[in-house]
Parts: structure tokens; C-alpha cells; sequence
């Protein structure tokens, strides 16, 4: 996409083709800065503190952390050395099914091959990750738009979509999965109108999707998570969009904390509850939602707030403190929405409803 005119992906190869360059998100939307990983280390440190997140990003930022795993290690490159690093990424964040899946299709392929081939061969597959997931995700904009398309055909009026965090082109390599149509929907000069889950703790809706959204030039608002349900009654709301971090194969979906009282009050209003996904987010050896390890974040995340004071003639950001010093704070980072409350799963190979069946139709390389 594009920043100030300037085409970008959010993780890239630098010029001395060995590093690896990604956009800083926790910087975000007041400063706009990019980071370079040089090591196993910096990649992990990327995924754990959120310089990098969403599903397909972390796994492309995975993938590429195998690469600098295997570059640092001289002529210690050994199968037990490949199997400490994939398990070092994978432990990075527990719930995104797609930082496993990356990093198991890299160990896949270079655990079957010479040490001396690994390292050109694991920076030729994480590229092959990232240009395929920039496909799929157009591929998952193409088919979203249709859902817009035939509202905008229906009423003639702007269509208005409501979003929980980010599923934009932050998300992944490019694109986005929940924004994707969004922005298609933009190319194809359909009026649309997105409210912006502001998505506490850390404010992704607010930070991220808001900035996505002003940098594309598409009218927003940004609400407070608890006005969803209030919207979809006065009828301000045609459709809601939102990502996931791991699908069931029978069509539960575990997304940023919030996302299940968004598909409760859609259903209570009748109101179309879809969720966009590329096909490396379904965990095919889950049929519970209940079973998904949901991530448990640091306290300070709740307890503290960043942003910048007006006041502050530095514009530097700040953390203020909301509560006693004395409260303590849970922060479970996602929740479970179960298949019964989804409209729909958005896919890079059409939208299916969200059951095993549906789901197999579109993926049947994937029955037993």
C-alpha cells in the first residue's frame, strides 16, 4: 500500500539481502518508522512485543526469522539447531495459528536438506510466503467485495461497515484480510463508510486501522468498543468485518478480545457478521473453539495508556496511568466467536459458511 506516495509491504528483504525490514506498529500513527532485524532474537522481540502483528504477519516475520536463525549460526548448522530455532519463534505468541504454520513449512522443507543449502533455500521460501500471501489477500478482497457490492446495489446509499482491531494491510504482508474489501470497494468507487473499533488495550482500531483508513482517503469514525451494539439498533450499521487469529476447521474464530460481543449484538440486530481469513489461519486439528490457548498480555497494557498530550510542545508520546496503583489487571488479548454467530467465512477461494463441510468444499485437499 501506500505511504505519502511511497508503495510499501510491511516486512521486506534490505539491500544487503541477508536483514530484514519491517514498519515499527507500536509507533504508530504518530511517527511512522521502520526497523531492520538482523537476528533471531530481534525477530522474536518483533512478534512477542508487537512491532509486527497480525496472524499473516507474524508468520511471514517467522519465516524470515528462520532465515536469520540459520544465518547466524556459521557452520553450526545442524538439525538440532534448525528444530531450537522453530521452536523459539513458535513460542513467541501462543494463539496465531499462522506463526506455526509458517515456521512448519519452513522446517519442512530445509530439515530434508544439505546445512549448506538451508540458509539460501529458507530465504527463497520466506519470500515465496510473503509474495503468496499479498495474492491471497487480494484474492480475499475480490471475494469480500461482492458482499459489499450487493448491499451498495440493494440501497444505493453508502454502504457502513463496522471493524474490531486490525485486519488491514498492518495485518499482513499487504492488502489486509477484513480491509481488503474495503479497499476494493474504494477502487471500485462504491461509497463506504467504516466504524473503527477504537479495541482496547492497546488501541490497534484507533492507532492502526484509523491511520490505514486516512492514509487511503476512506471516511471512518472511530467509536468506543462498547458503541457497536448501540449502532447495529439505530440501524447505522450494514455489515460487520473482522479478521481472526486461528479458525476452527469447523468455523469457531478466536480474533482480537471484544470481537464476540460485536457477533452477539449482530445477531441480536440481524445484521451480517462475516470474517475474513486467508486459508493458513484455519487450524485443521481444532473442531473446539474452546480449545485455542488464548495469549494472556502483560497487565500495563490495561492499567497504562499511550498517546500524545496536546500540551506537549516535545510531541512526544506519553503513558498516563488510568487506575489505582494498587489494581491489578487481567488481559486475556482474544476471545472465541462461535460458528453459530458467523455470517460467513471471506476466504482467498470464495466465502463458504462456517462449518467443516463448507470449509472442505473450498480446501479439499484437506480431507482425510
Amino acid at each position: 500500500m501506500q505511504v505519502n506516495g511511497t508503495p510499501y509491504r510491511c516486512i521486506w528483504l534490505e539491500a544487503d539481502q541477508r536483514s530484514v525490514g519491517i514498519i515499527d506498529q507500536t509507533k504508530l500513527p504518530h511517527s511512522f518508522e521502520t526497523v531492520t532485524l538482523r537476528t533471531l532474537h530481534d525477530a522474536i522481540i518483533a512478534i512477542s512485543d508487537m512491532l509486527v502483528r497480525g496472524a499473516p504477519l507474524i508468520g511471514a516475520t517467522a519465516a524470515y526469522g528462520v532465515c536469520l536463525g540459520l544465518s547466524g549460526l556459521s557452520d553450526k548448522n545442524t538439525d538440532t539447531c534448525l528444530e531450537t530455532i522453530c521452536a523459539s519463534l513458535i513460542a513467541a505468541r501462543p494463539t496465531a495459528v499462522n506463526l506455526r504454520w509458517a515456521v512448519e513449512r519452513m522446517r519442512s522443507l530445509l530439515i530434508n536438506l544439505p546445512p549448506e543449502k538451508r540458509v539460501q533455500a529458507a530465504y527463497q521460501e520466506a519470500a515465496r510466503i510473503c509474495d503468496e500471501d499479498v495474492q491471497i489477500n487480494e484474492s480475499i478482497g475480490e471475494h469480500g467485495l461482492q458482499l459489499i457490492q450487493e448491499r451498495y446495489a440493494a440501497t444505493g446509499d453508502t454502504v457502513h461497515i463496522l471493524t474490531h482491531c486490525n485486519a488491514g494491510w498492518l495485518a499482513t504482508v499487504d492488502w489486509g484480510t477484513a480491509l481488503s474489501p474495503i479497499f476494493k470497494a474504494q477502487q471500485a468507487d462504491i461509497p463506504v463508510h467504516v466504524w473503527v473499533d477504537e479495541t482496547r488495550p492497546r488501541n490497534q482500531g484507533a492507532h492502526l486501522t484509523a491511520w490505514e483508513l486516512a492514509s487511503a482517503g476512506i471516511a471512518h469514525h472511530l467509536i468506543v468498543d462498547n458503541s457497536g451494539g448501540h449502532l447495529m439498533q439505530q440501524g447505522k450499521v450494514d455489515l460487520c468485518i473482522v479478521g481472526t487469529d486461528r479458525t476452527t476447521c469447523t468455523g469457531d474464530v478466536c480474533n482480537k478480545i471484544g470481537t464476540y460481543l460485536k457477533a452477539l449484538a449482530a445477531a441480536d440486530n440481524d445484521i451480517p457478521f462475516y470474517v475474513a481469513l486467508p486459508s493458513s489461519t484455519i487450524d485443521w486439528t481444532l473442531e473446539d473453539g474452546a480449545e485455542i490457548p488464548i495469549e494472556e498480555r502483560d497487565q500495563e497494557e490495561v492499567l497504562l495508556v499511550s498517546g500524545l498530550s496536546e500540551r506537549d510542545e516535545m510531541h512526544q508520546v506519553q503513558q498516563v496511568r488510568i487506575a489505582p496503583e494498587q489494581t491489578r489487571a487481567a488481559n486475556p488479548a482474544f476471545d472465541v466467536t462461535p460458528a453459530r454467530l458467523v455470517s460467513g467465512l471471506i476466504t482467498e477461494r470464495g466465502i463458504c459458511a462456517p462449518n467443516k463441510e463448507s470449509l472442505l468444499s473450498l480446501f479439499p485437499e484437506h480431507r482425510e
